[in-house]
């Protein structure tokens, strides 16, 4: 499989809801690079903290949080970039905003994921401490 492919995988698999599968496209030692200012930021290094991260952020948003592509992923080598738009509600608080995701894919595992949003600082409210 090529970047895009195992990147593109992991996406279809999530947005059905097949964790399992979308796990199974990340090395077991996969570095997760949040940024940010908020609970959820840092970098979460291996599947069981990065599960743990997502877990929790679909419980503060009480599901209601999406991240949907808003244009073709883009490859350069074995990295892929992957534009999105994400939104979500924890209480009276929402977030709805673009961001692109940046995956490094190598032995078709993704081995490292970097997340950027196009305001941090509203996303860091929205996240809270």
């Amino acid at each position: 499989m090529t970047a895009i492919e195992v990147v593109t995988a992991y996406s279809v698999s999530l947005s059905q809801g097949d964790i399992p599968t979308a796990f199974s496209h990340f090395s077991p030692d996969a570095k997760w690079h949040q940024p940010g200012n908020h609970q959820f930021a840092g970098t979460k290094t291996g599947l069981d903290a990065i599960g743990k991260m997502l877990g929790d952020m679909m419980a503060a948003t009480q599901g209601s949080l999406v991240i949907e592509p808003t244009s073709a992923l883009m490859a350069n080598g074995n990295l892929v970039s992957f534009p999105t738009r994400f939104s979500g509600k924890i209480g009276e608080r929402t977030v709805d905003m673009n961001g692109v995701d940046l995956f490094e894919v190598v032995d078709e595992k993704i081995v490292q994921v970097w997340l950027f949003s196009e305001d941090q600082s509203a996303e860091d409210e929205f996240w809270g401490k």
